[in-house]
């Protein structure tokens, strides 16, 4: 289980905005990362199991979180993270790409990978 952090969007000077084909390099810098699709949108998957997908709109990710970090996402940077009423009694967070800064999304991608990845693979890379 991912441990809680303080999840708060850092002020930078880096670029804001990624596309989705940024979103899956970064994805696939993780062990066991594969291209898939998920309610007919292109996703990425861990062994199977959904780590995120671009929705319909093409500029939005759908992206796995834990109840608490989505409510700190949502309190510290609400232009970034949103919800909709699909989404409230599951634990994933909405993510407007071209507001997010890539070195954040980073961070919010090795933290999914954390929560969808089978405890194998998260040991595995733990030990380097």
């Amino acid at each position: 289980m991912a441990k809680a952090k303080r999840h708060t969007p850092r002020k930078t000077k880096a670029k804001r905005g990624v596309n989705y084909a940024r979103v899956q390099e970064i994805a696939r810098e993780l062990p066991g990362v594969e291209d898939s699709t998920s309610y007919g949108t292109p996703a990425l998957k861990v062994r199977g199991t959904l780590l995120a997908r671009l929705k319909e709109d093409g500029e939005t990710l759908v992206l796995k979180t834990t109840f608490t970090d989505r409510e700190l996402l949502l309190g510290a940077a609400p232009d970034v993270f949103y919800l909709t009423d699909h989404y409230l009694k599951y634990p994933w967070i909405l993510v407007r790409l071209p507001q997010i800064d890539e070195s954040f999304l980073r961070e919010l991608m090795a933290e999914a990978w954390q929560l969808s990845a089978p405890a194998s693979l998260v040991k595995e890379r733990e030990k380097g």
